[in-house]
């Protein structure tokens, strides 16, 4: 899907690791939330309350997973899953769109 209907933005910014990642809040008729923002190059580590689905929608980066050894490299295109609860490592090399969903659990 390349767009939303019938959402609404929340006007304020989330902003972390000094404005390095942004995101806007879009929140969806059924109380859904997803977030759409940008990641400068940089090293970053994330926690989570629910399963978040990220969807790299361009860029360049690597995720180090809750558990895992070996980074995903994702240039382009891609999409990863973090369970809820954890936490997560993110080299972003290139300017990178993201659009995340929290799944409810």
């Amino acid at each position: 899907m390349s767009q939303f209907e019938q959402v609404s933005v929340v006007k304020k910014a989330n902003i972390y690791f000094d404005g390095k990642v942004t995101s806007r809040t879009v929140v969806f008729p059924d109380g859904t939330k997803k977030t759409l923002g940008i990641m400068l190059p940089g090293d970053y580590e994330f926690g989570t309350d629910t399963v978040e689905i990220m969807e790299i929608l361009a860029g360049e980066l690597k995720v180090l997973l809750p558990g895992e050894t070996e980074w995903l490299a994702i240039s382009g295109t891609g999409e990863f899953t973090v369970p809820a609860n954890a936490k997560f490592k993110l080299q972003v090399a290139a300017t990178t769109d993201y659009c995340c969903s929290y799944i409810a659990e």
